[in-house]
């Protein structure tokens, strides 16, 4: 009997209802152990099988997860490709794309139930992120079960809610059962429902533990579940303890071939423990405890050396079985950790570690190697040096690099040394080098650098020594050593060409291209070699190497002021990074896109973007930089307060990265907003801070932004008044005195901000229609601080008089979308991001159904996209879309 739950089977009925008319959704259903979920989703999926297919699967509490164990259990019915692409080892992402479309064929809705997702691997959870975020628009419903006790803050598992779209995001808790509830059951059975109450709290599977125990025990109430459970024990016969025994060490269910492979004796028991309600078969003749707490209970009878014991047998069970049919590596090496099998234990760890990284779960990779590393002191030298190895790069892929990682690299060094395996050796000092320079630890970085190639170049010409070439070419350009890092990035481009090895060459381009485009002698060769890399990186599929492409044409196009071509870069590499959920690329190019709206005087689309991606959770310094420096230089010029604030912050930030190109465009946004809020203190002190560093430091644009605040201060050095390296037009007019023909520049390239702050420089006769004009280039940009400082230096100047006579009354801005959307595709995008179909929005905005049609495709066109699921995408990662921003102001009536 199902109490006290009608509501919530309603609500899943209802929402299975929705999802068939293509507005799916992610369900969280959660609630302590022994609270009735599983009992939930099976009245549901009973009430549902006639009308929909169901598909179940489950997470096992193994000592190292399954990688998409949930996927598994369900894959044949949901699509019979998958499990050969599971069995593979296929990408992540070409799995999740092959779920998504089976699930957008599917009608009426589908539902995955995915249960106890509280033991979950990294890869299951990344899968329901990927789902989530696309099931808006897709026919299905994803019905998750945890444990809302076993969910400990900051772990991915609790960050999962947050990246999932909140308005098709249904949590549905569990309570326990209510006092008149569990007196109904128990009158029902002839028992106190108070005393049964005030045991259990309500817990429906104590309640039913107790109400079953009770029948055979007499009046007296066992005090735990583990005492109840204990005396139906101890009714078996030995044969039954024995079969209750070894079913209590496998997590999960045991399939019908495994148990029905044993014995004639102990099937024989095994029906009998059926028959007596203590284990339970289900339609594939698989068998489980009632309940996971009741296989515990039973677990902890058993004293140490005897789960040892059992655990062997099933060890030799499943391996018994695996000559016949699939067995997860996962469970075979949780019954051997458990046995203390050290020789089963290396054997397959590493394979199930290699079969989990294939599938992206590099957390639970690192967990099967540590199993293995337990037992190193029985392995090989060859099988300890490559379990080191092997564990570092998987724990440093997973999670934060600690002394424990570094400490795993010297080990394998050491070992392979003494092997006389020169070549390991490289590999190792190179990722080193690597690892220190994620940890912000650049002298180590260059020093392990420098030895992973004095110890590869002994070697023949190999792969490793042309990576070790270009993460050299890599930390020169980081640093701002350009001609070295063209200098090693050909020598690794030269040797991967010799040796055919693609990625190292498409690595190598992207250093010489940037280094070229960024370096103190400019060469414009540089974007065709960015490009060459990004192409070469799409055509083999190397992911994060397009990311990276993508990022430092994006930057250089930004910064470089060609705002065509950034246009084109972000939007195609924010829409790669999205499709393919690279996060930390996303958030990166989305902070240089915030970089593009500044840079064209949209700053309170600048500024929401900015926002938005500074308060996102567990961003990386890297990450957040390009976001903290537009958002201050924004807020700074709208005449938000706290902008110096956030500047100082970021530089703080950036200091210890030692990179110049992280350091020194916050330096010169700190110039202007000193200069803004008039402290000039403030002001020369960054423009010191800024001519200790050397020219090199600075490319063509930042250093003619520095020579010229450097003239406004009148403190331009001689040695700038003739610069040896070439400076863009729009800085070099102003510095030979010309800040009409520099303001003009800076309009051709659209730049506005740039431009009225050059016109503030004209003196003499033409400084009234000079600042004039600047006060209209900003008044359509709400650019209230710098409008002041128009206003008080034509004071100073002495010609206010040419200004524009303010209105009276007060300005309020004219409200437009960032992206042109009007104000009925803005009601019609915020209809589509809640989960309502195109006939629901025609009923609410009580337009046809062919005017909200012609909606969408303008929505589409303005945001350059052609589906549903993609808008949902933006929508959930853009939230700024969806508001109105004012880019002209207008008199309030």
């Amino acid at each position: 009997m199902l109490l006290e739950r009608e509501d919530q089977l309603r609500m899943l009925g209802e929402i299975a209802s929705r999802a068939d008319c293509g507005c799916g959704c992610t369900v969280l259903l959660a609630g302590e152990a022994g609270i009735g979920k599983t009992a939930l989703l099976k009245a549901f999926s009973t009430q549902q099988e006639a009308a929909r297919q169901i598909l179940w699967g489950a997470c096992e509490p193994l000592s190292t997860p399954r990688p998409l164990g949930p996927l598994q259990d369900m894959a044949a019915a949901l699509d019979p490709e998958l499990p050969a692409l599971l069995e593979r080892g296929a990408t992540p992402s070409s799995i999740f794309a092959r779920v998504l479309a089976a699930l957008q064929k599917a009608a009426p809705a589908r539902v995955l139930i995915f249960e106890d997702v509280h033991w979950a691997d990294d890869v299951t959870l990344d899968l329901v992120r990927y789902l989530g975020r696309r099931l808006p628009a897709v026919p299905a419903l994803l019905i998750l079960s945890l444990r809302s006790d076993e969910v400990a803050p900051d772990t991915a598992l609790a960050r999962l809610a947050g990246d999932l779209p909140a308005n098709t995001l249904v949590r549905v808790d569990l309570m326990p059962l209510s006092a008149s509830a569990v007196g109904a059951l128990a009158r029902q059975a002839g028992r106190d429902g108070d005393e049964i109450y005030r045991v259990t709290a309500g817990n429906p599977f104590f309640v039913n533990v107790l109400l079953t125990e009770t029948d055979s025990i007499g009046d007296a109430l066992p005090i735990t579940v583990r005492d109840a459970v204990g005396a139906r024990l101890a009714r078996l016969d030995a044969q039954e303890h024995w079969m209750l025994d070894l079913i209590s060490v496998i997590p999960g269910s045991v399939e019908h071939a495994l148990w029905a492979s044993l014995r004639a004796e102990d099937v024989a028991a095994t029906e009998r423990c059926i028959a007596r309600g203590i284990l339970l078969r289900d339609a594939a003749g698989a068998l489980a405890f009632r309940h996971e707490l009741a296989r515990q209970a039973v677990l902890v009878h058993l004293a140490p050396e005897e789960q040892r014991h059992m655990h062997a047998h099933v060890l030799a069970l499943l391996e018994r079985r695996a000559r016949s049919a699939p067995v997860p590596l996962a469970r075979l090496v949780h019954h051997a950790a458990a046995a203390e099998d050290a020789q089963r234990v290396l054997a397959l760890a590493p394979r199930a570690a290699a079969e989990a990284a294939a599938l992206g779960a590099h957390r639970q990779a690192a967990q099967h190697l540590e199993l293995a590393l337990r037992f190193v002191a029985q392995a090989s030298d060859i099988e300890a040096a490559q379990l080191y190895q092997d564990w570092a790069y998987e724990m440093g892929l997973s999670v934060r690099i600690s002394d424990a990682v570094i400490a795993a690299r010297h080990q394998a060094i050491d070992i392979w040394r003494r092997l006389g395996r020169s070549e390991k050796v490289g590999h190792n000092l190179r990722w080193l080098s690597r690892l220190h320079w994620y940890r912000g630890e650049g002298k180590q970085a260059e020093e392990y650098a420098d030895a992973a190639v004095r110890e590869l170049e002994v070697l023949p010409p190999c792969s490793e020594l042309a990576m070790a070439y270009s993460m050299r070419s890599q930390l020169h350009m980081l640093h701002d050593r350009f001609g070295l890092a063209i200098e090693w990035g050909e020598r690794a481009l030269a040797l991967a060409e010799r040796l055919g090895d693609v990625e190292v060459r498409v690595h190598a381009l992207n250093n010489i291209g940037a280094a070229q485009l960024f370096g103190e002698e400019f060469d414009p060769g540089g974007r065709a070699k960015l490009e060459q890399s990004l192409q070469l990186a799409q055509m083999h599929g190397y992911h994060e190497q397009t990311a990276r492409a993508y990022t430092n044409l994006a930057e250089y196009a930004v910064q470089f002021k060609e705002f065509a071509l950034a246009e084109r870069v972000l939007e195609g590499g924010i829409a790669f990074d999205r499709q393919h959920d690279l996060s930390v690329w996303t958030n990166y190019l989305v902070g240089w896109q915030a970089q593009l709206r500044l840079a064209q005087g949209r700053l309170h689309e600048a500024e929401s973007v900015a926002r938005h991606v500074v308060a996102m959770t567990m961003q990386s310094v890297i990450e957040r930089l390009p976001a903290m420096l537009v958002l201050g230089r924004a807020r700074a010029r709208l005449g938000i307060p706290g902008a110096v604030n956030v500047l100082r912050e970021a530089l703080q930030l950036a200091l210890p990265t030692a990179e110049p190109q992280r350091m020194v465009p916050l330096h010169l946004a700190l110039v202007e907003a000193a200069w803004i809020e008039q402290d000039m203190t403030g002001c020369d002190a960054q423009l010191a801070a800024l001519e200790a560093m050397t020219d090199a430091s600075l490319d063509l644009w930042e250093y003619g932004e520095l020579a010229v605040w450097l003239q406004r201060r009148q403190k331009l050095p001689v040695a700038r008044t003739q610069p040896t390296r070439p400076v863009p037009e729009p800085w070099a007019a102003e510095l030979r005195g010309d800040p009409l023909a520099a303001a003009e520049a800076w309009l051709q390239l659209g730049a506005p901000c740039e431009a009225a702050l050059a016109l503030l420089q004209v003196r003499g006769t033409d400084a009234g229609a000079a600042c004039a004009k600047a006060l209209r280039l900003l008044e359509p940009l709400d650019a209230q601080a710098l409008l002041a400082r128009v206003r008080g230096m034509a004071r100073d100047l002495g010609v206010d008089a040419a200004l524009p006579h303010p209105r009276r009354g007060r300005y309020s801005v004219a409200r437009t979308n960032a992206l042109g959307l009007t104000r009925r595709e803005l009601q019609v995008s915020e209809l589509l991001h809640a989960g309502y179909g195109n006939l629901d929005i025609a009923q609410r905005l009580s337009r046809s159904p062919r005017t909200v049609e012609h909606h969408i495709a303008g929505i589409y066109a303005k945001l350059g996209i052609s589906t549903r699921v993609e808008l949902l995408l933006r929508l959930h990662d853009e939230p700024w879309l969806l508001q109105e921003r004012a880019p002209d102001t207008e008199h309030e009536k």
